[in-house]
């Protein structure tokens, strides 16, 4: 007999169907019958410390697509009926069901907006207005004046393309000629695209037309914050980018440049959900990237709002662990493979705050630095002390 592609569970009204921090999580679920509250017991800012879940909505898609621990709890409000769909089956529910599969992208792309206004601090996206767009214009003479010459002729060429009748169109027409640029840039189209060492791809406040997934080389991601150009990541072979302004019709919210030569392969508006039902697995595999980017960004920002640095930095060792796969057990030996230094710019300090680590570290024996890296010898107690100290900021 066949392995069904999804099965129907009850839980009676009170039960808890997952548990933030639980980390074995092989199903997501869709409310079938019933009503089911999600919380966070660290809810971060912009989102609701709890949702209810109604027929037709789903929730535990992150933690089971990107098999990493739970990020919040769901307990059933009445009796209820779920469908459970196995994570490594979600392929298959997507040539059958492909609007899910566009539901949940969907939300997760508002998700990630959401999370990118929480670190940067940015209230709200760039709109494509005549005012906006004169950041086109205003990197470009940025980049001209630093020297960076290929980035600026991409805004140059841009800011004419986008726009037309704009204010400093005669003075990016003129660099340009000045340059010996042509005031049109080359047109990339196709599915296969290449770009060389430096090639800027997008710029933030640009509209979005495809999503990009790395076949070869690095992608630099950045974000102008405060007239600063701030690195957000670093995109390598296998990730994703660009799927919110695909997504969500809103323009680049960041900028995408090659830090060394590159091939990627585009996804446009017009074949995307098309691609859903002809190649179900590349959406799975999109879902996948999308959630683990979504993990990623709430435990980073929830981290940063833990009132107490021994938390922090506890939680903090503790989630490169989980994003690594570690193996949590008594004795059980990690080298995360990180400087004090470098351990301390993740949260947001400085080197004046290594004696905040050093103490950290004496008061823990199972945490040591060795030849200048941060070890535990001990991970099952990382994870109990991570466990306390949560439990004890819930109150």
């Amino acid at each position: 007999m066949d392995n069904p592609l999804f099965k129907l569970v009850n839980f009676s009204q009170g039960s808890y169907i997952i548990l933030e921090g639980e980390r074995k999580s092989p199903n997501f679920f869709i409310v079938k019958d019933g009503r089911v509250l999600v919380k966070r017991d660290f809810p971060v800012p912009g989102e609701k410390p709890s949702e209810v879940m109604n027929p037709g909505d789903f929730f535990g898609v992150v933690a089971a697509m990107s098999q990493y621990p739970q990020i919040e709890s769901a307990v059933a409000q009445t009796n209820v009926t779920l469908i459970a769909v196995s994570y490594n089956r979600f392929g298959e529910l997507i040539q059958k069901n492909a609007p899910l599969a566009m539901k949940i992208i969907r939300s997760f792309s508002k998700k990630l907006r959401d999370m990118d206004k929480a670190q940067t601090g940015s209230k709200n996206p760039p709109s494509n207005t005549s005012s906006d767009l004169n950041i086109l214009f205003n990197m470009a003479e940025n980049y001209f004046n630093q020297g960076n010459i290929d980035s600026a002729v991409y805004l140059y060429q841009s800011y004419i393309k986008y726009q037309p009748e704009g204010e400093y169109i005669a003075q990016a027409k003129k660099k340009l000629k000045t340059l010996g640029r042509p005031e049109v840039g080359e047109t990339t189209e196709g599915t296969n695209r290449s770009y060389q060492t430096g090639q800027m791809i997008f710029f933030e406040g640009e509209p979005g037309n495809d999503l990009f997934i790395v076949q070869k080389g690095k992608i630099k991601i950045s974000k102008i914050i405060n007239g600063n150009e701030v690195i957000l990541n670093i995109m390598k072979t296998g990730d994703i980018f660009g799927e919110m302004a695909l997504l969500d019709n809103k323009p680049r919210s960041a900028s995408a440049t090659a830090s060394e030569d590159v091939d990627l392969l585009a996804i446009n508006k017009t074949n995307f959900e098309t691609m859903t039902v002809s190649q179900p697995q590349l959406m799975s595999k999109i879902i996948t990237l999308l959630s683990e980017r979504i993990w990623n960004a709430y435990k980073k920002i929830a981290n940063s709002y833990l009132p107490d640095i021994n938390a922090r930095m506890a939680d903090m060792l503790m989630t490169m662990a989980e994003r690594n796969r570690v193996k949590i057990g008594p004795r059980e030996f990690h080298d995360f493979k990180i400087g004090a230094v470098e351990f301390l710019q993740m949260l947001g300090l400085t080197d004046r705050d290594t004696g905040t680590i050093l103490k950290f570290v004496t008061s823990n024996k199972f945490i040591r630095i060795d030849n200048d890296t941060i070890v535990c010898s001990d991970m099952a107690l990382l994870d109990r002390m991570v466990h306390q100290m949560r439990e004890k900021l819930k109150g």
